[in-house]
């Protein structure tokens, strides 16, 4: 997974976008000023940073500078100004890229992703392995027995995860926030998934084995022996 760096004096805007970052299996730090991202590049360097323009202390173009003058890593500028001139000071300054508030938090995870591709900043893809059952993330295919699942974008995200993390717990409500990024959602809409998902890699989906009911807490995967 590729490390981001999110950096914006506003919690409730970190919040989601750490959240969505997340849920796409990357490795989230956060920063909620200029002097804090600058001190976290030197300690531990991320793969991208997405920055906020409009910053306490050092303000973003300032941040962005120091960066370039140290290390290529990709920038992606967040900013509320609508002016052309802001966003071309930006680019000019060194970011990669530039998404204008308020945004769609789907959006710049696929302006993250595409960045770390265009940059070569992009961990390879993964392929999942539990017995039988394999998950092509580069493909976006999983198989069992060789013999392609029909999953839907959330089934096959759901199980991507859970493979990724097998015997370990998780409420409904964390499967929404780190499958999905929903911080807030229907807990039944978890239910109707693992059902479903149940229904293509279980051999009786009756008495699962693989995804398995936590009792009082939600679910999880057991990898086959």
């Amino acid at each position: 997974m590729a490390r981001v760096l999110v950096v914006d004096d506003d919690h409730t805007v970190r919040e989601v976008v750490v959240s969505y970052l997340r849920a796409h299996q990357h490795d989230v730090v956060e920063a909620a000023d200029g002097e804090t991202a600058l001190r976290t590049m030197r300690d531990a360097p991320a793969d991208l940073v997405v920055l906020d323009l409009m910053l306490p202390g050092i303000d973003g173009l300032e941040v962005c500078r120091q960066l370039r003058s140290t290390s290529d890593v990709p920038v992606i500028m967040l900013t509320a100004l609508g002016e052309e001139t802001d966003r071309v000071m930006g680019l000019e300054t060194g970011a990669d890229d530039y998404v204008s508030k308020p945004f769609s938090p789907r959006e710049l995870v696929l302006r993250v992703d595409s960045v770390l591709r265009r940059t070569g900043s992009a961990p390879a893809p993964q392929r999942l392995v539990d017995g039988d059952l394999v998950v092509d993330e580069g493909a976006h295919v999983a198989t069992r027995d060789g013999e392609v699942l029909a999953l839907t974008v959330r089934e096959f995200d759901l199980l991507r995860f859970l493979l990724a993390h097998p015997g370990t717990a998780y409420s409904r409500e964390d499967l929404l926030q780190h499958v999905w990024g929903w911080s807030i959602g229907d807990h039944s809409t978890v239910t109707v998934h693992v059902r479903r998902l149940r229904e293509k890699v279980e051999r009786d989906p009756t008495r699962p084995e693989r995804l398995q009911t936590v009792w009082g807490v939600g679910y999880r995967w057991e990898a086959a022996s």
